[in-house]
């Protein structure tokens, strides 16, 4: 009998700064610095609780058996072998990665040092998270920094296998109860945005969204017909004409990874002196195609997640064509988040 394959979640901050540490030194780490050596304490749940209630005497009380159960698990439950989900915020991907080593507690390099719990983890792939259901996003956006899998593991472990990931979203009828925090409801409509014009304006369709944004924002526009377009796929203007400036040549791409400097430098080429170059993509940019962008004034690259703001800022005024294929509706929540478990 084949043994069943563990996954955990894990976040890497409320802000995501932990991410260079996961990514690039291959592990996976939570806070709680002030906990110290959690190794060092007995190997029972009571006395992860006492240790929090002396380290943070001023935690609510419903947070030290929270809070107490993630470091138990990390140290205790998390075992080589189990596999490991990390949502990027900034690549919008999903890394699926097996932990290879057991707790270790490193030594803090400075006061800004704050993930000293770790384990040695080897990524093994990375998939963008408009892949997965939108049930599946949900289970992963849990309030805690780390939590095991239950509900879409059989859609990760797809993923890992390579084989087809199938969508459970008319099966999703108790996916309520996992969007109860404005951060959840804000990633959900993001995802939603960028997995429906993933899937339903693939390629030139994309193109002609993007026009309709822009003639939303007062631009008047022309869209390259479909095929060989020399790297300009929207010419935005604010005259009728076309001919006063400031004439704006946009290049739009429908893919989800990331963009690398060489197409932003192509784009950039055809760009005059008096005119300006916009790029839009569902995904993000190259460090090396950012640090491009950033020196040239007359160039702006709008990655998946500005992209859903301009949307969500002209969605009322938008063709009921468009609105057919992103239905959304106005909600309100609360303005301020919930702190992080840490």
């Amino acid at each position: 009998m084949t043994e069943e394959r563990v996954f955990w979640g894990i976040h890497a901050g409320k802000t995501g700064d932990a991410e260079t540490l996961f990514l690039k030194k291959k592990v996976i780490a939570i806070g709680w610095p002030e906990m110290g050596d959690l190794s060092k304490l007995a190997p029972n749940r009571e006395a992860f609780k006492d240790k929090c209630r002396i380290v943070y005497p001023k935690a609510k009380t419903g947070a030290i058996p929270i809070n107490a159960g993630q470091q138990f698990r990390f140290v205790y439950e998390m075992k080589p072998g189990d596999y490991v989900l990390y949502s990027s915020k900034i690549q919008k991907k999903i890394y699926i990665g097996e932990v290879i080593g057991n707790y270790q507690h490193v030594e803090a390099r400075n006061k800004q040092d704050h993930y000293l719990n770790q384990r040695a983890v080897k990524w093994i792939k990375n998939i963008p998270r408009t892949k997965f259901s939108q049930g599946a996003l949900y289970e992963l956006g849990s309030a805690c920094s780390l939590f095991q899998v239950k509900n879409y593991a059989d859609e990760y472990e797809a993923a890992l296998l390579g084989q087809q990931i199938i969508d459970k979203e008319s099966e999703a009828d108790d996916m309520q109860d996992y969007a109860n925090t404005a951060l959840v409801t804000q990633q959900t409509t993001e995802d939603f945005i960028l997995k429906t014009l993933a899937r339903e304006l693939k390629g030139h369709p994309m193109a002609d969204f993007v026009a309709h944004l822009l003639k939303k924002m007062d631009y008047n526009t022309r869209v390259s017909p479909e095929g060989p377009d020399g790297g300009i796929d929207i010419v935005a203007h604010r005259d009728e004409l076309g001919f006063e400036p400031p004439i704006i040549k946009v290049q739009v791409k429908s893919t989800e990874g990331n963009i690398g400097d060489p197409v932003v430098s192509s784009l950039y080429g055809k760009v005059d002196m008096n005119e300006f170059g916009m790029f839009v993509t569902l995904g993000g940019y190259t460090k090396q195609a950012t640090e491009f962008a950033k020196n040239k004034s007359n160039l702006r690259l709008i990655d998946g997640e500005e992209l859903v703001r301009l949307v969500l800022a002209h969605y009322e005024d938008f063709d009921s064509k468009y609105k057919g294929i992103l239905p959304l509706r106005r909600v309100y929540v609360p303005e301020v988040l919930s702190e992080d478990e840490e």
